[in-house]
Order: C-alpha cells, then structure tokens, then sequence
C-alpha cells in the first residue's frame, strides 16, 4: 500500500466533509449524543465549512490518499489560540493547532496518520513554527496512545463543546525543532 499526502483544494470540500462524517463520531466518548455529533458535524464539518477552511490563509488543510483511495486529513490552524486554558498551557511560540487529524477506520494502522502529521510537520516548520498543539479527549485512550508515541506531551487541559455538551480534553504540544525520525 502507497500513502500519499497533498494538499486539499477548494474542490475537495465534499470528500473531506464525507471523511469527516464519519470520522469525528469514533473520536467521540461513548456518552456523547448522536444528536451532538450531528451538531457538531453541522456546524463544523459541513461541505460549507470545509469551503471556507479551504480557502482560509491561516489554515492548512491535507488530504492522505492509500492507492489513490481516501484515506484522511489533517488541518493545521495557524492561529493563536483563543482558549485561556490552551495559552496558558503551552510553551513553545510561535505555534500552530493540530486542529483536526481523522482517518477512516479502513486505513487505522496503516501509517495514514503519521504521513499527515508528518507532512503537517514538515510544512509548519516551512512556515516558521517552534510549536505544535492539538486538544484531544480524554477518553480517547487509542489517540492519546498516538500522540504521545509521536512526541506530542501533555501539557493542560482545556473544554470543548460538542452540541451542547461541553467535553474534558488533554492539550498536548509538539517541539518543532526535534527530528520526526528520533521517534
């Protein structure tokens, strides 16, 4: 199997929206309504918002590919977070979200993920950034497994709102400046 990563474009935004339906719900703790999923998938995730991050300047939005089927993505939000408990937590500037990375259940351990985050590496760093972030829940044992064993550490916590629930998530963080390949 060949994993190829590029970047998404503005014609992508129906695919991404597919990926992401049914993506986020396997991220989600198993208390989490089906209604609140709905929500957030709505409001977040639709083909209109993934117009809008497609062609936003401060985002960066990646698709992964295995065998030219699609596999994942990745969208990386270069701007400063607005969240107290997230600025508080972090240590490296300038730095850049990992604000969604999603695979579908086909390609799991199938170096989907790591080739996103790899190339999303690769491009902060083009960009100039020290630091990497990302929120992840904290019942999301699978992808708290992921991304430590990628080097993101753990560094706070901070709430996110899923429909109207509000969810606990770890913030992690990523030192830019160390070599992907001593993982």
């Amino acid at each position: 199997m060949t994993t190829t990563v590029r970047r998404a474009i503005e014609s992508d935004a129906e695919l991404l929206h597919e990926i992401a339906r049914q993506t986020f719900p396997l991220a989600c703790p198993a208390t989490t309504t089906l209604d609140a999923i709905a929500s957030y998938i709505e409001q977040n995730l639709s083909v209109s918002a993934f117009r809008h991050y497609l062609t936003d300047p401060a985002r960066e939005v990646l698709l992964a590919e295995v065998d030219g089927q699609p596999a994942g993505y990745a969208m990386f939000s270069a701007l400063e977070p607005g969240d107290p408990d997230v600025a508080q937590a972090l240590t490296l500037h300038p730095t850049v979200e990992l604000s969604k990375c999603y695979v579908l259940g086909l390609f799991h351990g199938a170096g989907v993920a790591p080739a996103l985050i790899g190339s999303g590496i690769a491009w902060a760093r083009g960009q100039g950034f020290v630091g990497m972030w990302l929120g992840v829940n904290q019942e999301n044992a699978r992808a708290n497994r992921f991304y430590e064993k990628m080097g993101f550490e753990l560094m706070g916590t901070k709430k996110f709102l899923v429909g109207e629930r509000w969810e606990d998530d770890f913030v992690r963080q990523l030192s830019l400046s160390e070599s992907l390949s001593a993982r």
